[in-house]
């Protein structure tokens, strides 16, 4: 916690990012419900969670260029503002009007791709030294799932208690607090590159460029596949509250409550796991494949757990590999990266990352229309196992390698 009481602009952007992953659960929560009344199809249910990520992917080649040539500061608080009247479609959207739904939360995730990669590429010029940099990842990784927690926790009690139309409200007044914040921020969150300014976006052309840069640096190429192997899951979790709802019999409360124990695990283990590595490559990268399997194991019991709060208890053990891994990959691409082309590298990172994502929430909402849930979450968390089973297996020699040029380096 050192770091947000002695450095203002971190600590301002820490709540700033908090505030808005928030109020994205609390849309996320409301938004499930609201399909699953009106349709009540497992698929629709599993585009919710793809209208969410896949925009990454899709608009990964412009969001990269813009925060590494635009100001980053002005791009966050443009983008919040938009959001937030983007948001206003919420209030509108019913059970005959869903599509006014997924088209507002197309659009709102379509904004933010700019905005993690931004918040991502300005940190370490935030920051004093390297510690700080490592604490602000802890914080930043572990404050997400605290938020994950809060958001689904507060917003499923908060929707079954006020109403949906209420949550949607709520979720645009965290738009316009992270803006706010945002301003807040005096220092500039990006190194002066007075030439690159005056050059246009050319998304193909700069996404190339920062292809090139991590196909010659084999270590940013493993840390951006850590975070696409693990990405494979996204399917078992986006089917959670459909797995509260059908195999427990709960709505909004107890889907909130299986989103919650997701947000506790991603929490902690961020602090669990990074003391670990403190710039030790070799096992940052031995622990994102470690975790990857671990959560595999976990869902397997949790999709066969005879109750919900055993179900819970599981999930939340789950993702402590699941939210240090995510921290992890983002804090070695900071430490290997130089900031002429991080926010592209970052942007690039999401944009496949967020592409499997989504496929894999497809894919989950097809099992899950043709098995029962526990078992299209099962099968998933089997798939889990064997890509970070071969991600383990692939990197050996590269963990060898990076062990031994450590070694080597003088004391």
């Amino acid at each position: 916690m050192g770091v947000l009481r002695s450095n203002k602009n971190v600590r301002n952007m820490f709540i700033a990012e908090n505030v808005s992953v928030m109020g994205d659960y609390f849309t996320y929560v409301a938004l499930v419900g609201l399909v699953k009344d009106a349709t009540d199809s497992t698929f629709l249910v599993s585009l919710i969670y793809a209208a969410y990520v896949l925009p990454s992917f899709l608009l990964s080649p412009i969001a990269g260029p813009i925060v590494d040539r635009f100001d980053r500061r002005k791009t966050i608080i443009l983008i919040s503002l938009l959001q937030a009247a983007t948001g206003v479609g919420f209030l509108f959207a019913n059970e005959s009007r869903i599509w006014l739904a997924f088209l507002a939360q197309i659009i709102i995730s379509s904004l933010s791709v700019a905005i993690l990669p931004a918040f991502g590429a300005a940190l370490p010029n935030l920051v004093n030294n390297d510690e700080e940099l490592r604490q602000a990842n802890v914080l930043f990784g572990s404050s997400w799932g605290a938020m994950v927690f809060l958001g689904s926790a507060i917003g499923g009690i908060f929707s079954a208690t006020f109403g949906r139309t209420a949550t949607f409200g709520a979720d645009i007044a965290t738009f316009l607090i992270c803006g706010a914040l945002v301003v807040m921020i005096r220092i500039p969150m990006q190194e002066n590159r007075t030439t690159e300014k005056r050059e246009r976006v050319r998304p193909i052309a700069d996404m190339r460029e920062a292809f090139n840069y991590a196909k010659e640096n084999n270590v940013i190429l493993a840390l951006m596949a850590s975070k696409t192997t693990f990405a494979v899951s996204a399917g078992a979790v986006s089917q959670l509250a459909v797995l509260a709802i059908d195999a427990f019999g709960t709505g909004d409360g107890g889907s909130g409550l299986l989103l919650a124990a997701r947000g506790v695990g991603s929490s902690v283990g961020p602090f669990l796991l990074m003391r670990f590595v403190h710039g030790n490559m070799p096992r940052l990268l031995f622990l994102c494949g470690l975790a990857g399997l671990v959560w595999s194991g976990l869902y397997l019991f949790a999709s066969a757990s005879p109750t919900l709060w055993l179900a819970a208890a599981l999930i939340g053990v789950a993702h402590l590999g699941g939210g240090a891994q995510w921290m992890m990959s983002n804090y070695g691409l900071q430490m290997v990266t130089p900031d002429y082309i991080r926010g592209r590298v970052l942007a690039g990172d999401m944009g496949f990352a967020t592409l499997v994502m989504g496929i894999s929430s497809v894919v989950a909402g097809v099992l899950g229309e043709i098995f029962p849930i526990r078992i299209a979450i099962a099968l998933i968390a089997v798939i889990c196992g064997v890509a970070s089973t071969a991600y383990l297996f692939g990197t050996i020699g590269m963990r060898k390698r990076l062990r031994s040029e450590m070694l080597q380096q003088p004391a």
